[in-house]
């Protein structure tokens, strides 16, 4: 499954929200440095969709807020 990802990083609280089809805004409470909050991106997409951390892939957007995300559930 491929999705498209709006973080917002150093919430309060960590959260998954759906806002379209494939589309989602996750909080975390990392900040976007040294690649923290994208771990914490994944740890909570994994989550979210009760897969294991490794088939959560960020394969656009690293330095950017808005991500590509494809999540292997096979």
């Amino acid at each position: 499954m491929k999705i498209t990802v709006k973080v917002k990083t150093k919430a309060r609280e960590q959260k998954v929200e759906k806002v379209g089809e494939n589309i989602f805004a996750v909080w975390v409470k990392e900040p976007a440095e040294k690649g923290k909050a994208n771990m914490a991106v994944v740890k909570v997409l994994s989550a979210y969709f009760k897969t294991s951390q490794n088939k959560v892939r960020i394969v656009s957007g690293l330095s950017s807020h808005q991500k590509v995300i494809i999540i292997n559930n096979s």
